[in-house]
């Protein structure tokens, strides 16, 4: 099959596993996360659809709303490009324990579909090199839940992984920060409340956070052996969610 997309990605130090920083992870270049609406207006654009963008966005939101809520039934969800289905996670300790939210919680978790990844066969991939070597989030654990790169639990641990993180410098913006994408409010995690601090790790106290979406933003003037004399701010590229 014909190749028709390029996905685009740098190196960077593989904090995951032993053998860092002697091996490197690629990680996309994303330019900007679409919205269903930019999804539908480039249908409409590029992809020649028959209906209206605004025709098409409320269709879309529509049939979401109820994918929702078929998937709070128990229903599990095949659309051909994903597939989809609550997990229960925890463990029960006896045949008899009932659900019990302060132990268990329900995820819903979401698989590339055969469509898609027939795609595949049309993406290649360039490898831009070396990215330059500023601070890098690989990856984010919610404790409380196990949850990785996706629920927040306010008031409870979340371990960052990734290089240079480290908060140094005396600089007034360097910390971790939650913005709330539909706000855009700040909310700066309290330096009491870093609990580790290490290059390669950070372990924060979540903020108290209202119900919502988030980026998170790590700023610190560390490098490597010195002290930078601007801080460096890296925003993880995943969406953090508050329950």
């Amino acid at each position: 099959m014909a190749t028709l997309h390029k996905i685009r990605a740098y190196l960077y130090d593989n904090a995951l596993t032993k053998d860092s920083p002697d091996d490197f992870a690629a990680r996309v270049s994303s330019e900007r996360s679409l919205s269903v609406s930019d999804i539908c207006e480039s249908a409409v654009s590029r992809g020649g659809a028959d209906i209206s963008a605004v025709s098409m966005e409320h269709a879309v939101n529509l049939f979401f709303k109820e994918m929702g809520y078929r998937l709070c039934d128990g229903f599990s969800v095949n659309t051909g490009w994903f597939t989809a289905g609550a997990h229960i996670k925890g463990v029960f300790d006896s045949p008899a324990e009932t659900f019990n939210p302060e132990k268990h919680t329900v995820q819903f978790e979401f698989h590339q579909g055969a469509r898609l990844r027939k795609e595949l066969e049309t993406v290649t991939v360039e490898i831009l090199g070396a990215a330059e070597t500023g601070s890098v989030i690989v990856q984010v654990t919610d404790v409380k839940t196990g949850s990785v790169n996706d629920l927040l639990t306010p008031n409870r641990n979340l371990r960052i992984s990734g290089s240079k993180l480290k908060i140094a410098g005396g600089d007034e913006a360097n910390g971790v920060c939650f913005i709330n994408q539909d706000t855009q409010e700040r909310v700066k995690v309290d330096a009491s409340d870093i609990v580790t601090n290490n290059p390669s790790e950070l372990i924060i106290v979540i903020p108290a956070l209202a119900a919502g979406a988030y980026k998170l933003e790590v700023t610190t003037q560390y490098g490597a052996g010195k002290l930078l004399n601007e801080p460096r701010t890296f925003t993880f590229d995943k969406i953090l969610t508050v329950q």
